[in-house]
């Protein structure tokens, strides 16, 4: 397989990833511009984004399918011009009813990339624990610049210019790798760069019954956070912000750059030590981390949601690289479209759970709370997936570089 052509699949899918959590995030600091301008909740503000939420995980398994039967490449192509152009949509409407339109079509065409780029990535990559750890830095930068880009445009050119440019910069990304495609300089591949053995049915069943669980309650933490974070930040951080979008997502930005360096860190751990214990202990450890956020404020609220975020990263990798590992080269795409419509799609009680828990009363406490109990099913759950706690030592010798 052209090295070239993998180095450039991988970029593009780390492109993939970043655009894909960006332009998700957008709204949840829109939303404070439009509760001065439109005159609703933020409850109701924010439930205009659960469309998009839900068809950005429920459209993953059949994005995935196509991923597996028609082309990789040929999607990623469609999820990189249709999520731009969505989101420019987005930006031009006017009024609640079509801006939660425009807000769905990113949903949709956004539930591509993370069965389809994800496949596409592990088949390209040799050491998969690196390359996943790349690839996730660039969807942590994603989620960090989603509030600060958002706030920042929102606060100097308008609400609208935070969904246009963003948009039309992955619009741009797209008509790009189209052209890589046509002129031959990215190849479709047609099996993995890195072979391992297959995986027995039993573990194979196995791994799906525990991650199918595991991943519905990290799925509601992943969306439930990023979420709530600008408004639990504006109103939690009072000795730390005036209140305003910039400050507020600044903050959120703070929280996802540190966490983005969990992913080189994760990965790095999958290649090298039992992905089951990494994926454990991640879990395990956020627990107490929810509980003292559910109490906190200003610099200790900061550096718990820091804490909490960094874990959450870590274990992603090793996520990704056990379902990898378990599941047939075949149906890798179909598998994460499954993981993606449980992590993004049902889990979208999440969002939900953050509009009613502030509207309700006031505060984040009940929504961390719950979240502690999620993760805390999570590090119990993961102690029933294949393998051991601890590797082997003849396994940890280093795969050749990618």
């Amino acid at each position: 397989m052209n090295s070239r052509s993998a180095g450039l699949a991988l970029g593009f899918s780390s492109a993939g990833h970043f655009f894909a959590h960006l332009l998700m995030l957008l709204y949840p600091t829109v939303v404070l511009v439009l509760e001065r301008r439109w005159g609703m909740s933020y409850g109701d503000l924010l439930s205009l984004s659960l469309g998009g939420f839900v068809l950005f995980g429920l459209g993953a398994l059949p994005a995935g399918w196509l991923g597996d039967r028609w082309s990789a490449e040929g999607m990623m192509v469609l999820f990189f011009i249709g999520t731009g152009g969505a989101a420019i949509a987005a930006g031009l409407t006017d009024g609640p009813v079509a801006l939660a339109f425009g807000l769905a079509g990113i949903g949709l065409f956004g539930s591509i990339y993370h069965p389809v780029g994800t496949a596409w990535l592990v088949r390209n990559a040799r050491n998969r624990g690196r390359a996943l750890g790349v690839n996730g830095i660039a969807g942590s930068v994603g989620l960090a610049a989603g509030a600060f880009v958002a706030g920042a445009l929102a606060q100097a050119m308008g609400w609208r210019a935070a969904f246009i440019i963003p948009g039309a910069l992955c619009a741009v990304t797209g008509v790009i790798l189209l052209c890589c495609l046509r002129g031959g300089t990215i190849v479709a591949a047609t099996v993995d760069r890195r072979s391992e053995p297959e995986a027995s049915r039993n573990d194979v069943v196995r791994t799906f019954i525990v991650l199918s669980f595991t991943m519905l309650a990290d799925g509601t933490i992943a969306q439930a956070i990023p979420v709530a974070l600008p408004k639990a930040f504006a109103a939690g951080l009072t000795g730390l912000t005036d209140g305003g979008t910039l400050d507020a997502g600044g903050f959120v930005t703070l929280v996802f750059l540190v966490a983005a360096t969990a992913q080189l860190a994760g990965g790095w751990l999958a290649d090298r030590f039992a992905m089951k214990a990494v994926y454990v202990f991640a879990w395990a450890a956020q627990v107490p981390l929810f509980i003292l956020a559910a109490q906190a404020r200003n610099l200790p609220l900061l550096g718990a949601m820091i804490a909490v975020n960094y874990l959450g990263v870590l274990s992603v990798p090793a996520e990704n690289a056990l379902l990898a590992r378990y599941t047939p080269p075949r149906w890798r795409a179909t598998a994460f479209g499954a993981k993606f419509l449980l992590a993004l799609g049902v889990s979208t009680i999440g969002v939900k759970l953050v509009a009613v828990s502030y509207d309700g009363i006031g505060n984040f406490a009940p929504l961390w709370l719950t979240l502690a109990g999620c993760a805390g099913f999570v590090a119990v759950a993961g102690l029933f997936l294949p393998g051991r706690l601890r590797r082997d030592a003849a396994i940890l010798t280093p795969l050749p570089a990618q």
